[in-house]
């Protein structure tokens, strides 16, 4: 069962079919289930009065193979919704010696379901709306910000015509302001999403400019609001968000619009290389 709203659904309406002591941990999960994402089996058992073995017996029941897997779909539903202090409660009991090891590990699964679950035609027809707009607008609020400036560093070297949006010493409406049909907004938002995020896209859409969201799934709020919707996946091991597998996305993104504009950033390049040189923009490799 992959989605998370599918689990509270089936968790909801699976009372006539499970026994006694299944159904109070069914009714448990949904009225608390702010409670029980940080539970392991044994700590759920003793809430709800039950044994360990029941519990795990219990995600069986909906499909599981065991309690963590169910312990993860109702940490997907909750991303969006979890504070500063709750994400960092999440790895709060991770085993310091592991940290290391378990983060990149988790980084690592990041990128591979997102390889996994990347629409390419999704993909495609978002390089296609870049190559057609008038302009360009990337927007990334809050911790999305600096994954915006990276994405429009590059971009520049691509197209002329492209501005970051961020927060600043404007307001998102005030950069916004310009924005119209022909254009672009590029929407760049992972949990906790912002409130400002949202009506940013909104306010772009009434002025018909077309919307691009890359985002973590279909849970996300960009997702019903965008035309295109490229999705990477940011499970978080703790209160830092990932972006492994966004920047991944992104740097797949600048290398396929680098090969639709070869001759364009092959001039370019060719341009800016005198200009570095000329001004010692960069070191010198030794011996030169």
């Amino acid at each position: 069962m992959d989605n998370a709203q599918e689990l509270i659904h089936r968790l909801n309406h699976s009372g006539k079919k499970l026994s006694k002591s299944h159904r109070r941990i069914a009714e448990c999960i949904v009225t608390h289930y702010d409670k029980v994402v940080f539970m392991t089996a044994s700590k759920l058992g003793e809430y709800v009065g039950v044994s360990e073995s029941t519990v795990v017996r219990f995600a069986s029941a909906l499909g599981y193979s065991g309690y963590p897997q169910l312990q993860k779909a109702l940490q997907e539903l909750l991303r969006h919704r979890l504070t500063a202090s709750q994400r960092f409660e999440m790895a709060s009991d991770m085993d310091h010696a592991q940290v290391l090891n378990k983060v990149l590990k988790a980084d690592i699964q990041n990128i591979r379901s997102t390889l996994d679950e990347i629409d390419v035609s999704a993909f495609e027809a978002a390089i296609d709306r870049m190559i057609q707009a008038r302009n360009i607008y990337v927007m990334g609020l809050r911790a999305s910000a600096p994954v915006a400036e990276f994405f429009v560093h590059y971009l520049k070297f691509i197209f002329p015509n492209v501005q970051v949006v961020t927060s600043g010493v404007s307001d998102v409406f005030e950069q916004l302001s310009r924005i119209g049909e022909g254009d672009l907004l590029i929407g760049i938002a992972f949990p906790r999403y912002t409130k400002r995020s949202i009506e940013a896209m909104e306010f772009a859409r009434s002025q018909g400019a077309a919307l691009v969201a890359i985002t973590d799934g279909p849970l996300s709020p960009l997702h019903s609001t965008a035309d295109i919707c490229l999705m990477a996946k940011s499970d978080m091991s703790s209160f830092v968000d990932s972006f492994v597998a966004p920047l991944s996305l992104i740097n797949a993104l600048l290398i396929a619009l680098g090969q639709r504009r070869r001759s364009e950033v092959s001039e370019y390049f060719k341009k800016m290389d005198s200009i570095w040189t000329e001004y010692d923009v960069y070191l010198n490799r030794p011996g030169d």
